[in-house]
């Protein structure tokens, strides 16, 4: 069976090959992944995985594919990708010193069947004061990246805690995503 996975994240497919699946396509499922109006970030990241799922499979029907959304969030409000200093500037204040959240909500569909798995995991910042924070946008770590920082990166310097699945935070939680796969008879090499 022809395995794909639908996302334009190197991280995504890094994850993967760390434990052995390697896609035989990868493709960018390029939808609108705005969130809407009052929506809340679990909800959204559900929704997006799905779509992206649905999306791919009008043109691959035959396929196993895969895509995964990740949304971090402090509260209700979500703490964006984005490519602008100041943005990422406000986000790195607002994390400074708080528990926050990422969710990924994983979808898997194959022939007629579908499944799909969310998880969250906390992660507890510590105090970042000025000179940190600078420091970090220098390393520009942060472009287009949820939540604004790499927990993989010189982040890892900030974690004071962290309560679930480190490779959730990365991008994609593995634990669950190679039971899903093999719940649906994806066959490990």
């Amino acid at each position: 069976m022809q395995f794909i996975l639908g996302s334009s994240s190197p991280r995504r497919k890094e994850l993967l090959e760390s434990i052995g699946i390697i896609p035989d396509l990868i493709i960018s499922p390029d939808i609108d992944e705005s969130n809407l109006k009052d929506e809340l970030p679990t909800a959204c990241a559900k929704r997006l995985a799905k779509n992206k799922a649905v999306k791919i499979k009008n043109d691959y029907p035959d396929s196993l594919i895969l895509t995964a959304d990740s949304i971090a969030f402090c509260g209700r409000r979500i703490i964006d990708k984005t490519d602008n200093v100041e943005v990422a500037r406000d986000y790195l204040k607002l994390l400074s010193g708080r528990r926050h959240k990422v969710v990924t909500s994983v979808y898997v569909a194959h022939n007629n069947k579908s499944i799909s798995r969310t998880v969250k995991t906390t992660i507890n910042f510590k105090n970042l004061n000025k000179h940190e924070i600078e420091w970090y946008l220098e390393s520009e770590e942060w472009i287009n990246v949820a939540g604004a920082y790499k927990i993989q990166g010189k982040a890892a310097g900030f974690i004071k805690s962290i309560n679930g699945s480190y490779s959730n935070v990365v991008g994609l939680p593995l634990y669950e995503v190679k039971n899903m796969l093999f719940s649906v008879g994806y066959l490990f090499k």
